[in-house]
């Protein structure tokens, strides 16, 4: 479960073992690809490679296999960040370089990601309370939103503060598409206050997603979800269209992903909602044109 334009790629219910294989970890044909597309040519390539990083951790993260031997795969990880940092990445973390240092990603973020991870390799969460959700939404969303406000040219103060918002709508949008994906694995995300509020005092993921107060709680998520998007809408308005162009596309198809969610409805069966290619065409089309008309401003 996992967010910032790149992040909320990764744990998508139509992703088989089969599909990730085939692909080999790359971003294409996936909306997140559809969003980088309208970034120069460098940023680009380093958002690449910061989903590539993702997609590795994430895959550990979502492995059924030992937990010991996941967790020592996560160290390894952290080693490679930290051999980066000092200049002598191992090959499977070499391309970071030069990303790392043309936009001075910070050592720190990469860390939390793994952390983020290591949440869900220890356990298999279950109606975390706020503060934990809150923990797991910063490093596994809010962790990469920080990286790339960095590549899109975001000043610090601003950059955070996007990546704070923007992070957390997306990763509870996520929360709400992938509960049934989740339930499957054993994960429930909704956090134990919304359940309380709703009158569920159980955690068992499947009994949660029969219950017939189910869309009390995820109502609670989504109104959340909205301030964060609204946020984010408005730290987006003060920036220059041209910095912003990536999350304000991801931001425009996650909402869309969020009100069909809402006009679905949470009881069973849910059917699954996943990004309308429609959707997606008109938000890349926005952007381009939007790039083209601010070239011809300048010009």
């Amino acid at each position: 479960m996992n967010s910032l334009g790149m992040a909320t790629e990764l744990r998508q219910g139509q992703k088989s073992e089969a599909a990730r294989r085939n692909a080999g970890a790359s971003p294409i044909g996936s909306s997140f690809y559809a969003g980088m597309r309208v970034l120069p040519p460098a940023q680009r390539r380093a958002m690449f490679e910061i989903y590539r990083f993702c997609r590795a951790v994430d895959d550990i993260a979502d492995g059924r296999g030992d937990r010991r031997a996941r967790l020592a795969e996560l160290d390894g990880w952290r080693a490679d960040v930290d051999a980066l940092f000092t200049g002598a990445p191992p090959k499977r973390i070499r391309a970071l370089l030069e990303p790392m240092l043309a936009f001075d990603l910070e050592r720190d973020d990469f860390l939390s990601i793994i952390e983020g991870m290591e949440m869900d390799v220890r356990s298999d969460m279950r109606a975390p309370d706020y503060a934990t959700l809150e923990l797991y939404c910063d490093r596994v969303a809010c962790a990469v939103g920080r990286l790339s406000v960095r590549v899109f040219g975001m000043q610090a103060q601003e950059g955070t503060a996007l990546a704070n918002h923007l992070g957390r709508a997306l990763q509870l949008t996520n929360i709400l598409r992938d509960l049934d994906e989740d339930a499957g694995t054993g994960r429930l995300y909704l956090p134990r206050q919304a359940l309380h509020a709703a009158g569920i005092s159980v955690t068992d993921p499947a009994t949660v997603l029969e219950h017939p107060a189910l869309r009390m709680a995820c109502g609670i998520m989504v109104a959340d979800a909205r301030v964060h998007f609204a946020e984010a809408r408005a730290l987006m308005s003060r920036q220059p269209p041209r910095i912003v162009r990536a999350p304000r596309m991801m931001a425009r198809v996650y909402e869309d992903i969020l009100e069909r969610l809402t006009a679905r409805g949470w009881a069973p069966p849910r059917h699954p909602v996943h990004v309308r290619r429609g959707r997606l065409l008109f938000a890349l089309a926005h952007e381009w044109l939007g790039q083209s008309r601010a070239v011809k401003a300048e010009d």
